[in-house]
């Protein structure tokens, strides 16, 4: 199979996907209306609530959405072969990740900004709202230990990523001054500034990593969990004009920019699919992924299809900056469509390489020798990145190598395969980190949301002791899991959570739109990826308990089953708690004049 066959298709889908499926939700399933005020405007506070342009938007909001499983996810469900992967990830996105993003960022809108917990809690009730606000806590401190985990063994003893990584955040800060006290309103010309700068720390990272200062730019990982969570504690309580917002903006056009780079390489070099389209692990027993093609194929590639931690951010920080109702979709449903192209990319750059090459990198030494594969190029890569190759687990190292051969290959770009590897390392490090900064901040919202209803002055995102006090234990948090855990005890788990969270979001934008469509049956767009996602999340729940965890007989496999058969627990009270409501609703036939003309009294 040509990788441009798969390119073209997915551009096409794409395409058709958010120019009909994405207005129609607009249009008839959510009625959009410019005409209403949004939180940004109505509660402007200078500080979490202020109008922002859609495309500064997008660029937080995409930033902040995209991180490790877009890039590592469909690289590791190659295992299965690359056609699994790819089909989930153009169905996926489309009619469930785009869906599930769009309704749950409308929802906050019309529900002045606040959490999934909240809305949960106004459209189905107080024990909804409750099991959401304990599933979503502790699945999001999860998951950014999960994403953390990634960036800290991507970074790790690596002085050129870490150098551009870290110099990212003064050029952040200052082209967040530059937009909303020096120059107000002038995009363009701070952007132009940005990328500039962004793009010079870039180029001043290999020198430096091999000038007499590199070593000021090595850490251990253990010295990296620790800057991780300070970072993302100061990320959470400065003002998100200062840090989150420019910072994620600018990541976005170094994100947007070498993906697009990466399309054109494949445009250009028409690089062979040599993965074959179902390999003989679809039944089970793959190294890499255990157990067979369904359901953990879905669980694997995670936020490449359909993300839970998404609704995290659609109804954390964007919805309180979102201009008009209209940009919505263009923020929601366009930003997870980009998520997804970024997705095939990365399976595309995985599955050119030679099966032998793949697994000899995902899987240990003595695990391969086991599956009786020959490499292809491995030494011959190996020696020209300047790295040993073998035995690079997690995904991060082999997508690298598959985008440096294609990059490499491109006119006048021969010979440089090194400098191209070690770019799409600290690419990588780059997509995932501007994820754990907004997501702190908005598990901070969360945890407020939560501390305010036992004493109120905590709930108040501006009063800054309690900013303080619940950004430092939400970092505090994620950044012990990092500390004490590995891949092996945290991604498995960050897989199932993140999934759930995703099945738990489209239960309350079910509700959400029954109240208010005009049609009961618009409510079957979020209805139906919700039955999938909760069926799929329990089966490989279930499975992960059962012949992974349990099988280990040690304290850390009880415990993470035991957490996971709480997450499990919390999804099916919050499921049932949701179909009470539908079928309550569906027995009254609430009509559309019930809904937007006449909101629910928890939403006016």
């Amino acid at each position: 199979m040509n990788a441009l066959t798969l390119l073209v298709a997915a551009l096409l889908v794409y395409a058709l996907a958010y120019r009909f499926y994405s207005a129609f939700l607009m249009a008839k399933v959510l009625c959009a209306d410019d005409s209403r005020t949004t939180p940004a405007h109505s509660l402007e506070n200078g500080y979490d609530y202020k109008p922002t342009n859609r495309w500064v938007l997008f660029g937080h909001h995409f930033a902040a959405i995209a991180g490790a499983g877009p890039l590592v996810g469909p690289v590791l469900a190659a295992q299965f072969g690359y056609l699994p992967g790819y089909l989930w990830i153009l169905i996926g996105s489309v009619l469930a990740g785009g869906v599930h993003d769009l309704v749950v960022l409308f929802a906050s809108l019309r529900y002045d900004g606040l959490s999934l917990t909240e809305i949960a809690r106004r459209e189905v009730g107080r024990v909804a709202g409750g099991a959401t606000a304990a599933a979503v806590l502790f699945i999001i401190i999860t998951a950014l230990a999960g994403l953390s985990l990634v960036v800290v063994n991507a970074l790790a003893e690596s002085a050129w990523a870490t150098f551009t990584i870290a110099a990212t955040i003064p050029i952040a800060v200052f082209v967040g001054l530059y937009m909303d006290r020096l120059r107000p309103g002038q995009v363009t010309e701070s952007s132009v500034i940005g990328v500039a700068l962004v793009l010079a720390a870039v180029a001043l990272g290999r020198p430096l990593a091999q000038s007499q200062w590199a070593s000021w730019f090595v850490f251990s990982k253990h010295q990296l969990v620790v800057i991780l969570a300070v970072y993302g504690f100061l990320a959470s309580v400065l003002p998100v004009w200062l840090l989150l917002v420019p910072r994620d903006y600018l990541s976005s056009y170094m994100k947007v920019g070498t993906v697009a780079l990466l399309a054109l390489g494949i445009l250009w070099v028409r690089p062979e699919v040599t993965a074959p389209a179902f390999s003989t692990f679809v039944g089970g027993g793959g190294p890499i992924v255990p157990g067979k093609v369904w359901p953990f194929v879905c669980i694997t590639i995670a936020c490449g299809a359909i993300s839970g931690f998404h609704s995290l951010i659609g109804s954390g920080t964007t919805p309180k900056m979102v201009d008009r109702e209209s940009d919505a979709r263009f923020i929601g449903y366009g930003a997870m469509l980009t998520e997804g192209f970024v997705s095939i990319m990365a399976l595309i750059a995985a599955t050119s390489l030679a099966p032998g090459d793949y697994f000899a990198i995902n899987v240990p030494p003595a695990v391969f020798a086991k599956l009786g594969l020959a490499t292809a190029r491995l030494g011959e890569l190996g020696a020209a990145v300047g790295e040993s190759l073998a035995g690079r687990t997690g995904g991060a190292v082999s997508l690298a190598v598959g985008m440096a051969q294609i990059f490499s290959a491109m006119p006048g770009m021969k010979g440089l395969l090194s400098y191209w590897y070690h770019f799409a390392i600290m690419f990588e490090a780059l997509f995932i980190l501007t994820t754990i900064d907004a997501g702190t901040c908005v598990a901070r919202y969360l945890l407020q949301e939560v501390l305010g209803k036992a004493w109120a002055p905590l709930g108040r995102t501006d009063w800054l002791p309690g900013m303080l006090l619940t950004g430092a234990l939400i970092s505090a948090a994620w950044g012990s899991m990092v500390y004490a855990g590995n891949i092996t005890t945290i991604w498995p788990m960050f897989g199932v959570a993140n999934q759930l969270l995703s099945a738990i979001a489209l239960a309350v934008g079910t509700t959400f739109i029954l109240r208010r469509a005009a049609k009961p049956a618009y409510a079957l767009t979020t209805f139906l990826p919700f039955l999938f996602m909760l069926a799929t999340t329990a089966a490989a729940g279930w499975l992960n308990i059962t012949t992974n965890y349990l099988p280990r007989g040690d304290f850390n496999g009880r415990f993470q089953a035991g957490l996971t058969a709480v997450m499990m627990a919390l999804a099916g009270i919050i499921a049932l708690t949701c179909a009470a409501s539908w079928w309550r609703l569906l027995e009254k036939k609430s009509p559309a004049s019930e809904g937007d003309a006449g909101r629910s009294a928890a939403d006016a």
